[in-house]
């Protein structure tokens, strides 16, 4: 608390940020009381180089995993990537397999920031979770984040004996950009034939057109704003968002054809600059005759379920995406 206290502090420094600070106040009233948080008129995510070293520290700091679990590091492939698996303490092999996909707006975060989670599907679902320390942008733009999940896949695969995991049972998640990267990953997993379960998509950046958007309908007060978006956008494509020969795999919900995709669960808030591109995609998933699972929220903004993580509609978002992954990759025969 302490330290995200600190890092607020530096934001507001600047008049823009006490500008957004009472925009901020101004918007609290739309949260759900229960997902209120003093965090949220200090929190800023990150919207430019300035302050990016000291937002990938914090978000390199490890979350208590909740125990029961096993974690280990690995690493494959050339450049190599970093690894963090996470094993239940306990249950028969083989097990199912998730590869989590950690959040940051490409910019920032690493698998230990979300250990609590990674644990807690470890746990509650019985499977073993990967998730890469992928390469991040500015420096590293598409496609180097997307290589490297599929880096980490094909390394699950081909050391599913070791890991105890049925490769028929992998599903792939994420939240934020990694809820991206998740929904690009099933995309290209369909593509070049690799069996997929499942994908878990937690209001993810699918469409880099919405950092071009003036009118967001009130949404993007809260921990990833029109500017976080842009800022993320920009260092993933190596470019302004928006042209018209983006590549493929870069913005999943550019894909013209949904259909043969993987089951999906796409969670998000109402409040969430992210909502709408994720309500659009999960009905063309279904429109597409992919079994979909749309989640939305009221009074939710973006990683509430990671702010206010005991709040009952919160610990239910949870609760429904876990069943999700259950439901579809958990009968390991």
């Amino acid at each position: 608390m302490k330290r995200a206290l600190a890092v607020a502090a530096v934001a507001l420094a600047t008049a823009p940020a006490a500008r957004r600070y009472f925009a901020k106040r101004g918007a609290l009233a739309e949260v759900a009381p229960e997902l209120r948080s003093p965090l949220l008129l200090l929190l800023s995510p990150p919207s430019s180089t300035r302050l990016l070293p000291l937002q990938r520290f914090n978000a390199r700091l490890r979350t208590p995993s909740g125990g029961g679990v096993k974690i280990t590091k690995h690493q494959s492939g050339d450049p190599a990537v970093r690894i963090v698996v996470t094993t239940p303490s306990r249950g028969d092999r083989p097990r199912p397999a998730v590869l989590w996909i950690h959040s940051g707006g490409f910019v920032v975060g690493s698998p230990e920031f979300e250990s609590f989670l990674t644990g807690q599907i470890a746990r509650e679902v019985g499977a073993v979770v990967a998730s890469p320390d992928y390469r991040l942008a500015p420096e590293h733009p598409f496609p180097a984040a997307l290589d490297d999940c599929m880096t980490t896949l094909t390394w699950m695969h081909a050391n599913a004996d070791a890991l105890g995991i049925d490769t028929h049972h992998i599903a792939v998640g994420g939240a934020s950009a990694g809820g991206g990267l998740a929904a690009a990953v099933a995309q290209r997993c369909h593509d070049d034939g690799i069996p997929l379960a499942a994908q878990v998509l937690v209001y993810p950046m699918l469409d880099d057109r919405t950092a071009l958007r003036d009118d967001h309908g009130g949404r993007g007060h809260f921990l990833w704003t029109p500017a976080s978006d842009r800022f993320g956008w920009t260092s993933y494509l190596g470019r302004e968002p928006g042209a018209s020969d983006v590549p493929e795999y870069a913005a999943p919900a550019r894909r013209s054809d949904l259909t043969g995709l993987a089951p999906a669960w796409v969670g998000v808030g109402d409040l969430d600059l992210l909502y709408d591109e994720s309500v659009t995609y999960a009905e063309r998933l279904r429109e597409s005759g992919v079994d979909c699972e749309l989640v939305t929220v009221p009074g939710m903004y973006h990683a509430a379920d990671g702010i206010a993580r005991k709040a009952p509609s919160m610990l239910s978002f949870r609760a429904s995406m876990l069943q999700h992954l259950r439901t579809h990759v958990a009968e390991v025969q």
